[in-house]
């Protein structure tokens, strides 16, 4: 790299609290539905085990569920038994071997459970299902309104049960912590259970959780509270939020503002900006989904609360990932989709950004051969460019 050449701040560490992400590339949580009554399996190894060898910084398994009905299906991933502790360790250790810090998104799907995956159409679960043993469940909300009209009603959450269901956001947090991961996300976009509390299109409630902002906002924090108090110190809490629900959406970004503000003064120091859910899908949003559609969410956030934020959505390309941060519009690059394309995104950028060194981000048994075949090339190279050289002598 020329002296010429600016200093890529997508491969700039940045420092989290206690820790420090080699680079600023984050792979989002993705729902594989191929979890065993809620625990990994050697699919999660190698899916998380590709993108810390394909040398992302942070590496997020999927959205986990902290009770058995927050699952949004039978196959879905959770951190609600001690039995799941182990195997997630086993992925943790090994992304940790490879650079990457592990990083866990803890949820509930609230009303959007009992159902099947996003290729059987989301459908709720029927008694055909329980005939071949997965019966539809209960599922749980701020208020008795259905997900749509070929969805099951949830039962409205009582005071009770919703001390029951903080319980268990901070026992999933000590989970976690136990299992290896060194960042946690309290899941509060996309529509699902802690969403269904922020927004008036699901939340109905007159007693202290429903009602005004300040009452529908009560639960996301009173969470945020208790998995920060259950968290390691130095390790950083971040929070996922919808900065819009969507489509005739009544949840706005002047309250994502103020959440944001309340949730960093109880303890998170990353919020990740995305949109929609509240009606249909968990990742349906209300703007055209062109190239960094959440980016503008990321950068008001960033500027008004003075947290650092994520920027997700259809960023694919190195240099658009590196102008949103040169910009100062967000802190870190979150990658879904395209990570599957291309697990070795990371390299490949910044090898396109003029990063020195950019096949040191590979595992070694990869980097040596990689570079003997540049040294290689570049012998040939020039060779060929002597003898053309001479012969037009």
């Amino acid at each position: 790299m020329s002296s010429n050449t600016p200093v890529s701040l997508l491969f700039t560490p940045i420092q989290l609290g206690s820790l420090t992400a080699r680079n600023r590339v984050v792979v989002s949580p993705m729902c594989q539905y191929s979890s065993n009554d809620g625990g990994p399996t050697d699919w999660h190894l190698v899916h998380l085990g590709q993108f810390a060898m394909g040398g992302a910084g942070i590496v997020f398994c999927e959205e986990t569920a902290v009770e058995a009905r927050g699952r949004k299906s039978y196959h879905c991933a959770g951190i609600y038994k001690d039995a799941h502790v182990p195997g997630y360790r086993r992925i943790n250790d090994f992304l940790r071997s490879h650079g990457a810090i592990p990083a866990i998104q803890i949820g509930h799907g609230g009303r959007k459970g009992s159902g099947c995956s996003p290729w059987e159409g989301y459908r709720a679960l029927t008694a055909e299902d329980a005939r071949e043993g997965h019966p539809p469940w209960q599922t749980v909300s701020a208020s008795a309104i259905p997900a749509g009209d070929k969805a099951p009603t949830p039962h409205a959450l009582t005071l009770d049960e919703i001390r029951e269901v903080v319980a268990s956001w901070r026992e999933a947090a000590l989970r976690a912590a136990e299992a290896g991961y060194d960042i946690i996300e309290v899941h509060a976009a996309h529509g699902y259970l802690l969403h269904q509390f922020l927004s008036p299109l699901t939340n109905r409630r007159d007693d202290a959780y429903g009602g005004d902002l300040e009452g529908r906002m009560r639960l996301v924090l009173e969470i945020v509270e208790v998995v920060r108090g259950a968290w390691p110190a130095g390790k950083p809490v971040f929070m996922r939020m919808s900065a819009v629900d969507g489509s005739n959406g009544l949840w706005t970004m002047d309250d994502t503002v103020v959440l944001a503000r309340a949730a960093k003064a109880r303890g998170v120091e990353v919020v990740t900006t995305s949109s929609g859910g509240i009606t249909g899908p968990g990742t349906a949003a209300p703007v055209p989904r062109v190239p960094g559609y959440h980016v503008t969410y990321a950068e008001r956030v960033r500027k008004e609360v003075e947290v650092m934020t994520i920027a997700v959505g259809l960023i694919t390309e190195p240099r658009h990932a590196e102008e949103i941060l040169q910009k100062g519009q967000a802190d870190m690059i979150a990658l879904a989709r395209e990570m599957l394309w291309n697990p070795h995104w990371p390299a490949h950028a910044a090898r396109e950004l003029q990063v020195p060194d950019y096949l040191d981000l590979l595992p070694l048994s990869y980097a040596w051969w990689l570079k003997r075949r540049e040294d290689i090339r570049r012998v040939t190279e020039a060779e060929v460019g002597r003898t053309v050289g001479g012969k037009q002598a």
